[in-house]
């Protein structure tokens, strides 16, 4: 299939969290026989950061960050067999929310993919009038890169012909085990951008746990916390390109997952983070949230605390070699069930489910 499209950026992960979701789940279907291509707007500084050169697995197409060209983008697109708005574009959501339904195809599959459900969900609910709230039952699927039962049915009930989760995965061509280099070396590594509700929990669950084991090396990685008033013990690095993400996560002790506060209350939303830092082989600390069982045993592949005080006893009680067996069971389990081949092959059977149903509603 002929698939177009439009997401945030998948050439950059500059305040654009996304991009590796994207980039593993789109070349998982690429080599699974389908046509990519991805149309990113030229916004947020992103071409200017970007993480990789343009794949031989996909075209990207780069549009101006206008109203003309928003629309020849979509025109770009209009001969797509599946043709899909993912959330979080960061400009025109509108027009490209309305745009894809205009242009597709009749017998064309629109998908609209959320990768911020909770958030998207709560807008919805709480707005009305909000555009996407008439435009959800035109969409053939919904897809969502997490949230369970719950985004399923708050999705269906805003007249979704039909949800679905297809959650964060790994790529283990792209993250795996490598050797620790000095410049990312802790006892416990953070990965995440500033942002309005994620911020809180970061000193709830990071910054508490660094007040509660001071004689631990901490390490804050991500973009916008240049300015943040941190504890001694705690290193701030700034944005981290995704070819370093392998070495960061392989170079501390452990290394913390804190959802977002929309995530963190929904639950079954694991961060890509979650996936990457398992498929290197790191031992991962995550926030309590509903349905982290789904993806790995706490415990045994994973180590849950409720709040910045449990970080830190985790921390504090952690030798090198039961980190090393955490993180080596958190790499088995998600290699077995939770890579990106795995995803691309659910993605590929909803399109063949949908495709079916079009033609027979043609009929």
């Amino acid at each position: 299939m002929d698939i177009a499209f439009y997401g945030s950026s998948l050439l950059s992960a500059y305040w654009n969290g996304a991009a590796t979701y994207y980039r593993g789940l789109l070349h998982a279907l690429a080599r699974r026989g389908h046509r990519i291509t991805f149309f990113e707007p030229d916004a947020f500084d992103r071409q200017r950061h970007r993480d990789i050169a343009e794949p031989d697995w996909a075209r990207v197409v780069i549009y101006e960050a206008t109203p003309d060209g928003v629309a020849g983008a979509l025109e770009a697109g209009r001969h797509a067999d599946v043709i899909v708005k993912a959330s979080g574009v960061g400009v025109f959501d509108d027009l490209l929310e309305e745009g894809v339904l205009a242009v597709k195809a009749p017998d064309a599959i629109a998908i609209y993919w959320d990768v911020d459900a909770p958030a998207t969900l709560a807008a919805m609910r709480s707005d009305p009038a909000a555009g996407l709230r008439r435009l959800v039952p035109r969409y053939d699927l919904v897809l969502t890169y997490g949230g369970g039962d719950p985004v399923v049915r708050d999705y269906l009930s805003f007249g979704a012909r039909d949800c679905v989760p297809v959650y964060n995965a790994v790529d283990p061509r792209t993250h795996h085990p490598v050797p620790a280099q000095d410049r990312f070396a802790a006892d416990l590594s953070f990965l995440g951008n500033r942002l309005p509700d994620r911020e809180q929990r970061v000193e709830q669950f990071f910054l508490t746990a660094a007040e509660a084991a001071p004689r631990q090396r901490f390490l804050l990685a991500g973009n916008g916390w240049s300015d943040k008033r941190c504890p001694e013990n705690v290193q701030v690095l700034g944005h981290v390109f995704t070819r370093d993400h392998n070495a960061l996560n392989c170079s501390a002790r452990a290394v913390l997952n804190i959802s977002r506060e929309s995530m963190a209350m929904n639950g079954f939303s694991p961060a890509t983070r979650v996936f990457e830092a398992a498929g290197a082989g790191a031992c991962l600390i995550t926030d309590a949230w509903k349905g982290i069982d789904l993806f790995l045993e706490p415990d045994t592949e994973i180590l849950v605390a409720r709040d910045g005080r449990e970080v830190a006893d985790h921390l504090i009680g952690l030798d090198p070699e039961r980190a090393r067996r955490i993180g080596a069971a958190a790499r088995r389990r998600v290699l077995a069930h939770h890579t990106y081949d795995h995803r691309a092959a659910q993605v590929e059977a909803l399109l063949c489910g949908s495709a079916v149903g079009r033609a027979q509603e043609a009929v």
